[in-house]
This record gives C-alpha cells, sequence and structure tokens, in this order.
C-alpha cells in the first residue's frame, strides 16, 4: 500500500474502472480517426509535434486541464482520467508538443497556488488548448539540485526584476509564458526563500537560444533574463514557498506515463516492419522484456494518478518511476540496435527506421528531462530510510 503519512516508497495496486475503460476506447476511436494510417511518423512522447489546431480539438473535446474545476475552463475529472487520455496520445505518438507542459503541470500548479485573477487568466486559455507554458526550473551548474539556482528576484518599488538564466527549458521558443524559479531571499536553510513567478516569454529582457540536438531539432532552450520586470501579479503561490510548490509538481512532471512510453512507437514500429524477423528468439526475448517492463510500470503511474486523486504525497514514487523508466527507455533502444543489427538509415522510408534514428540521437534528453538519475535516486532512497526509522513517518 501507499504510506501517505510520508514515510516509504510503496504503490498501491489499482485496475481502470468500467467508466475509466469507456473512456479509453473513446480516446482510440478519436485518435484512430484523426491521425489515420499507421505510415504516419509518430512522435515520441513528449517531444511530439507542436500542433496549435490538435491542441484545441482536445480542449474542445474536455480533454486537457481534465482536473480543472469547471468554472475555469476545466472537466472536473480526476487524474486518473487524465493518465488515461494522455496514455492513449503517447502511445499513439500524437502532435503533443504545444500543450504538453501546461496541461501535465502548470494548470494544476495555478489551480492549487494561483491567485483568482491567475486562474481566470490562464486556466481557460489551457483548457482550451490556446496558451503553452514553459517550466523554468534547471539552471547550468545546478543540475537538479533545484535549492542551487541563481535566478535571483529583486523587489523594487512595486515591481521585481529578475536575473539569471535556465536551461533545458522544453518549449520555451514557441510558448507563449514560463514558469519560473528564482530566490527572493537569503536564508540559511537554502529551501526557503524561492518564488515561482509566471513570465510572459514576450518580456523585453528574456532571451530564448534554442539547443539543438544531435538530430537537428532544438526542443529544449537557454533562457537568459536580464533586468526582467513584473509586477506582483506575476508571483505565483506565496513568496518564499518555491521550493514546497516546485516539490508538489515534480509529482506531476515525474509520475505520468511519459516517463516510459517515449520509445513505444519505435517498439511497435518495429514489430509492423520487421515481419518474421520479428520472430526470432532474440526478438522474442526483447518484445517479452518489453511489454512486461511496459506493463509493470504502467501500473505503478496508475498507482501514482490513484495517489493525486486521494490528495497523498506522491513525490518519492514519482522519483522511483521515473529513474526505472528513463533508464529502461535508454536500455530499451540500445538492445533494439543489438536485435537489429544493422545501422539505421535517418532519410530511409522506412517509418521504423526513422524514429529509431530520432530515439538514438535523442535519447540522452531521456534521462536529463525532469531530474538526473543521481536525484531522483536520492529522493527515492529518503523514502526508505523514513519508513526504516522508527516513529510517525517509519515503521517500527
Amino acid at each position: 500500500m501507499s504510506d501517505h503519512r510520508g514515510g516509504g516508497v510503496r504503490f498501491a495496486p489499482t485496475e481502470l474502472t468500467a467508466a475509466e475503460l469507456a473512456l479509453q476506447a473513446e480516446v482510440r476511436a478519436f485518435l484512430a480517426a484523426e491521425l489515420g494510417a499507421a505510415s504516419r511518423r509518430p512522435g515520441l512522447g513528449m517531444n511530439g509535434v507542436a500542433d496549435r489546431e490538435f491542441s484545441k480539438k482536445l480542449g474542445a473535446r474536455g480533454w486537457l486541464g481534465m482536473a480543472v474545476p469547471k468554472r475555469y475552463g476545466g472537466a472536473d475529472r480526476s487524474a486518473v482520467d487524465r493518465f488515461v487520455v494522455t496514455e492513449e496520445l503517447l502511445r499513439h505518438g500524437a502532435p503533443i508538443g504545444h500543450h504538453w507542459l501546461a496541461d501535465r503541470q502548470t494548470a494544476a500548479v495555478i489551480d492549487r497556488f494561483g491567485t483568482q485573477a491567475q486562474k481566470e487568466r490562464f486556466l481557460p486559455k489551457i483548457c482550451s488548448g490556446e496558451l503553452g507554458f514553459s517550466v523554468g526550473m534547471s539552471e547550468p551548474e545546478a543540475g537538479s539540485d533545484l535549492a542551487a539556482v541563481r535566478t535571483r528576484a529583486v523587489r523594487q518599488g512595486d515591481s521585481w526584476v529578475i536575473n539569471g538564466t535556465k536551461v533545458w527549458t522544453t518549449g520555451a521558443h514557441r510558448n507563449e509564458f514560463m514558469v519560473l524559479l528564482a530566490r527572493t531571499s537569503d536564508e540559511e536553510d537554502r529551501h526557503r526563500g524561492l518564488t515561482q513567478f509566471i513570465v510572459d516569454l514576450a518580456t523585453p529582457g528574456v532571451r530564448v537560444r534554442p539547443i539543438p540536438l544531435l538530430d537537428g531539432s532544438a526542443d529544449f532552450n537557454e533562457v537568459v533574463l536580464t533586468d526582467v520586470t513584473v509586477g506582483d501579479e506575476a508571483v505565483l503561490g506565496d513568496l518564499g514557498e518555491g521550493w514546497s510548490q516546485t516539490t508538489a509538481e515534480l509529482a506531476f512532471e515525474r509520475g505520468g506515463p511519459d516517463r516510459f512510453l517515449t520509445v513505444y512507437p519505435v517498439v511497435e514500429a518495429f514489430v509492423r516492419e520487421a515481419g518474421p524477423a520479428a520472430d526470432g528468439p532474440h526478438a522474442r526475448r526483447f518484445l517479452g522484456h518489453c511489454a512486461t517492463t511496459f506493463w509493470v510500470l504502467r501500473n505503478l503511474a496508475l498507482s501514482i494518478a490513484r495517489a493525486v486523486d486521494r490528495d497523498e504525497p506522491a513525490v518519492r514514487q514519482a522519483a522511483l518511476l521515473k529513474e526505472m523508466a528513463t533508464r529502461f527507455e535508454q536500455d530499451a533502444i540500445t538492445a533494439l540496435l543489438d536485435v537489429i543489427d544493422t545501422e539505421p538509415v535517418c532519410d530511409s522510408p522506412s517509418v521504423f527506421e526513422q524514429i529509431l534514428c530520432e530515439a538514438v540521437l535523442t535519447r540522452p534528453i531521456f534521462t536529463i528531462r525532469g531530474g538526473t538519475t543521481e536525484i531522483l535516486r536520492s529522493v527515492a532512497a529518503k523514502g526508505v530510510m523514513a519508513a526504516a526509522m522508527p516513529g510517525p513517518a517509519g515503521r517500527n
């Protein structure tokens, strides 16, 4: 069972209900009609093409901001309902790049910590698929240690002036806003004195520089902020509480199906195109390992969604899932290259070879985004240690 008292890293077994299975069937039918033939080149997980019109179609069906209250344009549905929708989108390689971050975590953070004005301004447009958001957490030389951020926001009169650099900022070259973590005061405990801000990426002083990957694509960005001035209306949540708010956000970022389904379209394309080659003993072992691992990780992620719906902490579970899942994604590509025993051709007419090339060239980002392996293991280990300690958070 999951331990809602904060000790341990436990996952409660769960299955989809009849209503959730009906939603799954509805999404599958929509995607079959919308995305068309199997010859289409699918996107790889959250790196799918940014298609605003497709995002708006999802919004019109109530499949964005699903857990957001109806009064703000959402559907008042559960985290598990959102899990069902996003699992199908990822499995089909849908073009989700525009809305992904805003739907996955920004909407939940604004709904939980934002002012009334912020909720009314941003949530309806996130739910309709109009606005794209980036997440300004990571910084050069800070890695996944968020308490080490150097970006600073200084109070000047009625405004805040922000200076600093964010890196690995997904989609900042195309999105309208960024939720940024900055230091607003110096405290003995470095986890204190951090504050989140909603920053318009068109604000003077914001410079976005795409970071090209090996395949020539550029989904990551470096964002430099030089004397960027924002008002109090940009402050998200309470001053100095950015660490706790960001920690809550990480359960949404690390614990979903996007952490293990990036390579699913590659494996599926292999089965579709390989023919008799997929029936050899080496291929069967590979596919058996993938199938069982997908299923295990999927059930762990579903358990996290249930915990979110019960309002139970799931940060440690999400960290453990992310660590295992992104390692699996890396290993699956290596194993598949061994199975086919040939170098894929990137400009091949084969969809399988095209997306395998993309996966090979972009897989370093699998373990960068959402926290490095070392940090994630540390978060999970603290949960295990807490469970072993005597007292109310552990077990005797």
